[in-house]
């Protein structure tokens, strides 16, 4: 079976997945790419987001430079499949782990510690940014790469057009070129998620998007 391929080019294409029943082949297609260092832009449970396999330091340097971060001064967020997962690549105690339990999948951002697992880019700074959306496409594809993405969201300016952060026939029209794959998981939000940070030994919401803490 091959790619279902909108809008195809030399350069990128676009796939459209669903939240279940996407071709095997398909989706093995996505994994390829990200162990081949590639970047995509796919859904999550708030904002499109840029994506690559977070253990390639190479694609993660092209994502940084793609939206203009210095991961010197930045923190770095990883998706990761389960929580299990997470305590691979951030430190997690008994209370934060709870806190995790009772809100992922979901719309938030943890600031946890880093471990050394993560590249030398994410050790840049000590801490890490951590998800679990709940969006079945980026869930999927997390749990067959068998690895944590390393995430950003698509950067948003208020005077565009919100369906350039939105809809993905227009996001590959200005991402296509930029980025290796797009997917089409229908149309996406403009609220990021909650930021937690759990970095000092206690619970502080540093924003608050789309996502309500059940502390």
């Amino acid at each position: 079976m091959t790619l279902n391929l909108k809008n195809y080019t030399a350069e990128t294409m676009l796939l459209k997945l669903y939240d279940k029943d996407n071709s095997p082949e398909n989706l093995q297609q996505v994994v390829d790419l990200l162990n081949d260092a590639g970047v995509i832009i796919c859904p999550t449970d708030t904002m499109y987001a840029i994506c690559c396999h977070a253990l390639k330091e190479r694609a993660v340097e092209r994502i940084c430079r793609l939206k203009g971060i210095d991961p010197k001064k930045s923190n770095l967020s990883i998706i990761c499949y389960d929580i299990s997962t997470v305590s691979r690549y951030a430190k997690v105690d008994n209370n934060i782990f709870r806190l995790m339990k009772r809100n992922l999948p979901g719309p938030f951002t943890f600031i946890l510690d880093g471990s050394a697992k993560l590249p030398k880019i994410f050790r840049s700074r000590r801490e890490v940014g951590v998800r679990m959306p709940s969006n079945p496409v980026i869930q999927e594809i997390a749990r067959l790469l068998d690895a944590p993405l390393m995430t950003t969201t698509l950067p948003f300016d208020p005077d565009e057009d919100s369906g350039y952060v939105t809809e993905p026939e227009l996001i590959d029209e200005k991402w296509g070129t930029r980025v290796d794959l797009v997917i089409d998981g229908g149309t996406g939000g403009i609220e990021g998620s909650t930021v937690v940070d759990c970095t000092d030994g206690d619970v502080r919401i540093v924003r608050q998007g789309l996502g309500n803490l059940l502390e």
